[in-house]
């Protein structure tokens, strides 16, 4: 097996509001060799590090807006989110839960802050996810996966090192609960100071790393703040962590799926012919209903 380098440590861009409830650092697509290409089928990232929202009575958010063509991951570290869709889907997604939603063939939703949470405000941290579909999936049928954070399997590190929380894919044997379309491996990697987790993924895979507490080394020789993300070569399979204090850490790796990509605004479609059937399909209801 040979190892697999880190290509370079991002840091993280100017934040800016999606809504009003979301203060995100993106990460992907970007200017950082990072676009989507690149980091297929993850075609976007968006980080909300920790931040203190004030107390309100009116949730804030993002009002009803269509997707289509992908899937949207939106994984709570802090505080908790409502959503809901035109398809049925929606609850709430609280401290250490993660809402799958296949957008597909198209599909209206909304999130917003929690009302109860909203009241009383606090540190709010989300990672946002847009993960792509193969043309085939693209006119699939809409759906919505719930994960809650004590359904997580878990993977306990030798030497009280940590433990590894499989959200998809596949861990040293502990599969994740999250049905994917094509094989991705997301994990939150949990170490203590000076635990060490080793990782295993062919070659292709395109792997990032998002440190969201603590500071890690990866390979022992590069250094990964807090709220960067390592951006790995596709050189080789294995790498290793090392938390220099107590750290989690997002571990993101996806087969590409090497389609071509067309985007525009909340549509990934692999033609721009698609993308304007796409405008139409939305602009003539075939979305669905939602209220704003």
């Amino acid at each position: 097996m040979k190892t697999k380098t880190v290509e370079l440590v991002a840091s993280p861009r100017e934040p800016h509001f999606v809504g009003d409830g979301f203060r995100v650092h993106n990460f992907i697509p970007s200017g950082y060799r990072m676009d989507m290409q690149r980091m297929d089928p993850f075609i976007m990232l968006d980080y909300n590090s920790t931040y203190n929202f004030p107390p309100s009575d009116k949730p804030k958010g993002v009002g009803v807006h269509p997707h289509k063509g992908f899937e949207t991951v939106t994984i709570a570290y802090k505080g908790k989110v409502q959503h809901h869709d035109s398809s049925g889907g929606g609850g709430i997604i609280d401290r250490g839960d993660i809402q799958w939603m296949t957008a597909a063939s198209g599909v209206l939703h909304k999130e917003y802050h929690e009302e109860e949470w909203s009241k009383k405000g606090g540190d709010f941290q989300m990672v946002q996810l847009w993960v792509n579909l193969p043309k085939k999936d693209k006119t699939s049928a809409p759906k919505y996966q719930a994960i809650k954070y004590a359904d997580i399997k878990r993977y306990e590190l030798e030497n009280k090192a940590g433990v590894i929380e499989v959200i998809a894919g596949e861990y040293k044997g502990t599969k994740g609960s999250a049905s994917t379309f094509t094989p991705i491996h997301m994990f939150n990697s949990k170490l203590n100071k000076g635990g060490k987790a080793t990782f295993e993924f062919p070659a292709n895979y395109n792997t990032a790393l998002l440190v969201l507490e603590g500071n890690i080394k990866v390979n022992v020789m590069e250094e990964t703040p807090t709220d960067h993300l390592a951006l790995m070569a596709n050189d080789g399979e294995t790498f290793e962590i090392e938390a220099t204090d107590d750290a989690v850490v997002l571990v993101l790796s996806g087969e590409p799926i090497n389609e071509p990509i067309a985007a525009h605004g909340p549509f990934v479609m692999n033609t721009k012919q698609e993308l304007i059937e796409a405008f139409n399909d939305f602009n003539n209801g075939k979305f669905g209903y939602l209220e704003d």
